[in-house]
C-alpha cells in the first residue's frame, strides 16, 4: 500500500515535465509530497503574478503612481520577494530602488532628498529594497547617524508620508521578519555558496551580535510608524515561498485595479 494520500489532481501535477524534473533531480531522495508542494507553490505563483500584470497595466493606464517598500532584517528575503513580484511585469514601467550608502554631499542635503527622485512617476510602480526606513534602524545600530538624526527622521516621516499619499501615491509598507537562528542559517548557506557571497557585507556581519539592539529600534518604528493612513504589513518570512506569496497577496489586495480576480490557493 503507497504511503502517500494523492488526489487524481495531485498525480497529474506530478506527472507533468517541471515536476518529473525535479523528482529525478532529487538523486535518491525522492520525496514526491516536496515536489508536489513546490508545483502547487509554482502553479499559484504564476497566476499571482498574472494579476500583477493586470494590476501594472491598470497603473499604466490610470497614470496611477504605487510605491512599495520592502523592509526587513538581513537575510530576510527582500530581494527575492521582489524579482517575484516583478518578473514578468513590463521592465519599461517599474523600478526597483537599492540605493547605496549616501555620498558626503548627500549626508549633507535633507534626508528624504535622496529618494524623492525615485518616488513613482504616473504610470509606474516603484519597489524600495530598503528605503528611507535605513534611518529607522539599520542606521542608528550601526552608527551611521546622531541621535539628533534618528529623533527629527522619527518627527518627520509621518508628516512625509502623508504627503505622498494625499498626492494620491499608493504607499505599501512591508516588513519580512525572521527569527534569529534562520538569520544565522541564511548566513552561513550564503558564506559557503560563492555566487551569493557578495551579499555579505561587515554590517551584515554584525547582525547576530546586534540582534536585540535591531530588535529595540524595530519595535520603536512600529510604534511610531505604523499609522493608519499608511500600516505596516508584517510578513513571517522564515519561510521564503510563504512570504513571497503573502507579500503578492497583499499588493493586489491594496491596489483597486480593475478587472481583479480571486485566485484560489491550493498550497497545503
Amino acid at each position: 500500500m503507497s504511503k502517500y494520500n494523492f488526489t487524481e489532481e495531485d498525480l497529474l501535477l506530478l506527472n507533468t515535465k517541471e515536476a518529473l524534473k525535479l523528482l529525478v533531480k532529487a538523486k535518491g531522495e525522492l520525496n514526491p509530497e516536496k515536489v508536489l508542494r513546490f508545483i502547487k507553490y509554482e502553479d499559484y505563483l504564476e497566476r499571482l503574478q498574472v494579476e500583477l500584470i493586470k494590476m501594472q497595466t491598470w497603473i499604466i493606464k490610470r497614470n496611477q503612481r504605487a510605491c512599495i517598500l520592502c523592509e526587513g532584517r538581513d537575510a530576510a528575503g527582500k530581494g527575492g520577494a521582489i524579482r517575484r513580484i516583478t518578473h514578468h511585469l513590463n521592465p519599461r514601467q517599474y523600478k526597483v530602488v537599492a540605493l547605496p550608502k549616501p555620498t558626503e554631499q548627500e549626508r549633507g542635503q535633507w534626508y528624504f532628498q535622496r529618494y524623492i527622485s525615485s518616488i513613482p512617476n504616473p504610470g509606474e510602480m516603484v519597489l524600495f529594497d530598503r528605503s528611507w526606513y535605513n534611518r529607522a534602524v539599520l542606521e542608528p545600530v550601526n552608527g551611521f547617524c546622531t541621535q539628533e538624526e534618528y529623533e527629527r527622521f522619527i518627527r518627520e516621516v509621518n508628516h512625509f508620508e502623508s504627503m505622498l499619499t494625499n498626492d494620491k501615491i499608493i504607499l505599501i509598507k512591508l516588513y519580512f521578519s525572521i527569527t534569529k537562528e534562520e538569520q544565522a542559517r541564511r548566513f552561513k548557506e550564503i558564506k559557503n555558496n560563492p555566487l551569493k557571497r557578495w551579499k555579505l557585507s561587515p554590517v551584515d556581519e554584525k547582525a547576530q551580535e546586534l540582534w536585540d539592539v535591531y530588535s529595540d529600534y524595530k519595535e520603536r518604528m512600529f510604534e511610531h510608524t505604523n499609522t493608519e493612513q499608511n500600516p505596516w504589513t508584517v510578513l513571517k518570512a522564515d519561510k521564503k515561498t510563504i512570504a513571497r506569496i503573502k507579500a503578492i497577496e497583499h499588493i493586489l489586495d491594496r491596489v483597486p485595479y480593475e478587472g481583479k480576480e480571486k485566485v484560489t490557493n491550493t498550497i497545503t
